[in-house]
């Protein structure tokens, strides 16, 4: 073979090595990256961690479809993304019979022949026999096929993190260099995998290490070497001419942050919605409810500001975001296997409980340390229901984890995180903490509890999550894990609620989805998100604050209509987007507009649905208008009864058409009131809408009062515009 001639010198030795074999020069025109020099022995064995892991990760080897999947693939399993080398190592030199690795004639290893597919390979040709990926593996054969690790990877730079191109077509190169613990410093761009999140947007020519633009707008690239993971930022512009934007009202750091990118991006804003619309807006995100009719605006300009703190400082408020909590934690009462897991007077007692905290002004991580060390009986200390709410330790770990800290480290039960720092140490450590308590409506401590590591077969350690284990005799490692959650400097904590609460205003997470945060899933602005966490710190965790700073930006005032340039848009806030209401909201809207009260469960008639305590509570019209199941968590995919099941049973369903002409309810009252249709007509909208008929409209309706009519009939056309009113898109969503 040709290969054989290089692999006899030691200087293709000490290239396929340490220095790639084509000249970084040749590669690319890369940013320039100062890189120590540091003299090395003219032949320096092939390190297996640092050098073959990445090589076998960029060429996709040990990736989760190929020999990274749990099961591995032909008799071959590698760790997902080289997370275990040791295991890897054994895997490659020892298992098999040894036959993956021949000494004597490397050339006839296994571990080369199947990528080099000089035998069949399920996976096709991953190397040429005389490429730079091949004589590292070959040189390392040669040397013996050792366990070395000459040092340890510290970190990664990437360059660049952000690439701005002009139009679709641009290229840029990518380059990477890698810290290590000894000073050296070397470019392993050669040896980094680098994917785009959206192959349609960008093109990636590995072999080059350059990305090509396919599609304007902002998009990821993932640079992966060893164990770190980095995103590049790469941005087309959405249109080609420049917006002017440094007239728009920058009414605080929010819009300062969303304007710089728009400028960026050359997206138009949308117009300020007038003030009718606005109050609409703010008082279905602040409370819940549809304002009320007596609120509605007259000619004076409304102090918004003003409506503001009243809407904060109200009971609807602690109702609303109440409601809000109690789905993020889950709160319901249930039955698993025959057995009474969470009492519906546990339910009752935390959802009471955060509702106080609210009432109270109680800092989030105040509550949220009081959660966490929370012990007694659930019925009658709400925060104990937390712990009865998943069936066992591990799932605890993922639930803290989605809810506090806005990460999915359930992926490290099982292995190392493929796209996060959190490891399999970090999940297990933080189970054992949580196998230390019962599982019963009385959370206690129970000291023989334990969570056996998978890999170790042995109980795991107690761990801080990233952070150190704790010493071996603790007992209740929780207070310690509060501690280290809620403190200042933790990178976690506040993105993660003020994310919440950006999407509870917005539509959307700066962090999308808001349970997925990790490096490789950056925000969308994140200098804002860690603007509105610092800020959020400095006032002491409070909820009404951050939602104060938001609601009177200017950014949140704009109208959800489009506009010319920025109809695409769907997550740098042009525009505002537009909202579905809530389950709980629309029930309690369409209540409001028809006057019928409606009923949940046992609950006292007139209770609303933002009011119920337990999300177990019976409905039916909840569930098909789409309500969550909080045996898991609320923030993923939509009910599968909605939203085809809620439109069918809006146009067709009990919920509206026993209800719109009701004795004694609105409808009724008004036309027995001897009001015009018109005038009637008119108080639906005002109520429902927070705004009259426009002229278009009013000709439109007028032709079915026009002429005289029977009673009966009048009455029917009455309750179809009714309905028609219900069922718009402007009713059933915030816009």
């Amino acid at each position: 073979m040709k290969i054989c001639t290089a692999i006899l010198t030691a200087a293709s030795v000490c290239l396929g090595v340490w220095i790639p074999v084509v000249s970084i020069d040749t590669l690319r025109p890369a940013a320039e990256v100062k890189v120590k020099t540091i003299k090395k022995p003219s032949v320096e064995t092939v390190d297996f961690k640092n050098d073959l892991i990445p090589m076998f990760t960029k060429l996709g080897c040990n990736a989760g479809k190929c020999h990274g999947s749990a099961i591995g693939r032909g008799e071959f399993k590698l760790s997902l993304y080289g997370g275990t080398p040791e295991a890897d190592y054994d895997e490659i030199a020892r298992q098999f019979g040894g036959r993956r690795v021949n000494l004597s004639d490397p050339e006839s290893s296994l571990i080369f022949m199947k990528p080099a597919e000089l035998v069949e390979h399920g996976g096709g040709t991953i190397i040429d026999d005389d490429d730079n990926h091949a004589r590292l593996l070959l040189s390392w054969i040669q040397q013996g096929a050792k366990y070395v690790e000459h040092r340890q990877l510290k970190h990664i730079e990437v360059t660049p993190r952000k690439f701005i191109a002009t139009k679709v077509g641009e290229r840029t190169a990518l380059k990477v260099v890698a810290y290590y613990n000894d000073g050296l410093t070397r470019d392993v761009t050669n040896l980094t995998q680098f994917i785009a999140d959206d192959s349609s947007a960008v093109a990636i020519d590995s072999d080059n290490a350059t990305a090509e633009v396919k599609r304007p707008g902002r998009h990821i690239v993932i640079a992966r070497y060893s164990t770190e993971v980095i995103p590049v930022e790469v941005t087309v512009p959405i249109t080609e001419a420049s917006v002017g934007l440094s007239t728009e009202p920058r009414n605080n750091y929010v819009d300062r942050e969303i304007l710089s990118t728009l400028v960026e991006l050359r997206l138009p804003v949308s117009s300020t919605v007038e003030d009718p619309a606005f109050l609409r807006r703010i008082t279905l995100d602040l409370t819940g409810r549809l304002p009320p009719i007596e609120s509605r605006l007259d000619t004076d300009l409304l102090d918004r500001e003003t409506v503001i703190d009243e809407l904060l400082a109200s009971d609807e408020f602690v109702n609303f975001y109440a409601l809000k909590l109690s789905k993020l934690l889950r709160i319901q009462s249930k039955i698993d296997k025959n057995k009474v897991t969470t009492t519906p007077q546990a339910a009752r007692a935390f959802h009471d409980w955060l509702a106080q905290q609210l009432r109270d002004g109680v800092g989030y991580d105040q509550m949220t340390r009081e959660i966490i060390t929370a012990s007694g009986d659930s019925s009658e200390y709400g925060p104990a229901t937390f712990y009865t709410q998943v069936e066992d330790a591990r799932l605890q770990t993922e639930f803290v984890t989605e809810v506090f800290m806005g990460s999915r480290m359930k992926c490290a039960n099982c292995h190392n995180h493929p796209l996060d720092k959190w490891t399999q140490d970090d999940f297990h450590g933080l189970t054992a903490m949580f196998s230390k308590l019962t599982r019963s409506p009385v959370i206690r401590l129970n000291p023989i509890g334990k969570n056996i590591h998978p890999n170790t077969g042995e109980a795991a350690l107690m761990k801080i999550p990233g952070g150190d284990f704790l010493a071996p005799d603790t007992v209740d490692g929780r207070e310690t894990f509060a501690e280290w959650l809620t403190a200042r400097d933790n990178p976690y904590f506040s993105k993660a609620i003020v994310n919440r609460l950006w999407k509870s205003l917005m539509g959307r997470g700066l962090v999308e989805p808001v349970d997925d945060f990790r490096s490789t899933n950056p925000a969308t602005h994140p200098a804002l998100l860690n603007q509105l966490a610092d800020d959020f710190i400095e006032h002491g965790c409070d909820i009404r604050h951050t939602l104060k700073i938001i609601a009177m930006s200017s950014t949140y005032a704009r109208s959800s209509n489009p506009t010319q340039g920025n109809e695409a848009d769907d997550r740098f806030f042009s525009h505002m987007l537009q909202k579905p209401l809530e389950p709980e909201v629309l029930a309690d809207a369409i209540s409001d507009v028809l006057g019928v009260v409606a009923q949940y469960g046992d609950e006292t008639l007139g209770t609303r649905a933002v009011q119920l305590r337990d999300g177990a509570i019976q409905s039916d019209a909840l569930d098909i208008l789409g309500r969550c199941d909080r045996t898991n968590s609320c923030e993923g995919a939509p009910s599968p009864t909605g939203p085809l099941a809620q439109k069918l049973h809006l146009f067709n369903g009990k919920l509206l058409n026993d209800r719109i002409g009701a004795s004694g309810g609105r409808l009724d009252r008004l036309i027995k009131s001897k009001k015009t249709p018109l005038e009637i007509v008119r108080e639906f909208y005002s109520v429902a809408l927070n705004r009259l008929p426009n002229q278009q409209e009013i000709k439109f309706l007028s032709q079915f009062f026009d002429a005289p009519m029977p009673a009966a009939q009048q009455r029917e056309a009455l309750e179809d515009i009714v309905w028609g009113i219900l069922t718009c898109q402007e009713f059933i969503t915030n816009h």
